[in-house]
């Protein structure tokens, strides 16, 4: 773990990598399982979920970790010139040099995506996962598959083009890069073999990511403890109090040792 870490404060701290550019994080320091939070696609580590989920983790104890991709908030880099493949290797870096021991590991969106690939890579750490509106392998199924002929022989004459935002009037840059590089680390297409304790919550009014990728992603993984959870009245962001509280438990819930295991030591 760095050695310079302290209190999660309102300025970041930075992890350089190898390339010159850096990563903006935040570190909570406290006891393990650890909590780890991964933000979506566009999102930054100031979000509503990431700063109650620190919140909880302060009154709880816990150690807690938020941070930013290549190109997003505070960290370094262009956005469009970031990848699945970047966004990963930023993941596990941040696992590798500001975590310690086992971890919790949250994914919102893309973030679940981000998520998986870097449990893949560092199996052993992972406590457990939790996925909210998760969207593995929306480069290729939410975004090149929704696309007209016109739209995808443009992506590849021009290496980038917006796509609608439902967030806002100003299109969302989406590069040839990603798609392409999403292919390669495509998670839905066989069995996901992690083992770990895995919970995933998606709003039943999600418009940007169907809830049945959730119920897809239940069943790829090799794990046998999956539950999913479908909130009737959660959008995709899952950022309301009724949403929250719904997370907040569920984290709670991995936290928690096992009935045998609270047996074993009374």
């Amino acid at each position: 773990m760095n050695d310079t870490q302290s209190p999660s404060s309102s300025s970041p701290q930075f992890l350089a990598c190898e390339d010159g550019e850096s990563i903006a994080y935040h570190v909570l320091p406290g006891r393990t399982p650890g909590v780890v939070f991964f933000g979506g696609f566009l999102s930054d580590m100031t979000g509503t979920k990431a700063m109650s989920l620190e919140t909880l983790c302060r009154q709880t104890g816990q150690a807690f970790v938020r941070f930013d991709y290549f190109g997003h908030g505070a960290s370094s880099g262009t956005f469009t010139e970031g990848t699945i493949s970047r966004w990963k290797a930023d993941a596990v870096r941040i696992l590798d040099e500001v975590t310690e021991g086992p971890q919790i590991l949250i994914g919102s969106s893309l973030g679940a995506w981000i998520m998986i690939l870097a449990a893949l890579e560092r199996s052993e750490r992972v406590a457990g996962m939790v996925g909210i509106a998760a969207a593995p392998d929306f480069t290729e199924d939410l975004i090149w598959g929704t696309l007209s002929e016109e739209d995808r022989n443009n992506l590849q004459e021009t290496g980038i083009i917006g796509i609608p935002n439902p967030h806002g009037n100003e299109p969302t840059p989406v590069s040839r890069a990603l798609i392409e590089d999403g292919r390669g680390n495509l998670v839905l297409r066989g069995t996901i073999p992690l083992t770990c304790p895995v919970r995933l919550l998606h709003g039943l009014l999600d418009r940007e990511v169907p809830s049945e990728t959730s119920l897809k992603l239940a069943t790829s993984l090799e794990s046998d403890n999956v539950t999913v959870t479908f909130i009737k009245n959660g959008d995709h962001r899952l950022s309301n109090l009724e949403s929250l509280s719904r997370i907040f438990l569920t984290v709670a819930e991995l936290l928690s040792p096992p009935p045998q295991e609270i047996a074993a030591n009374d």
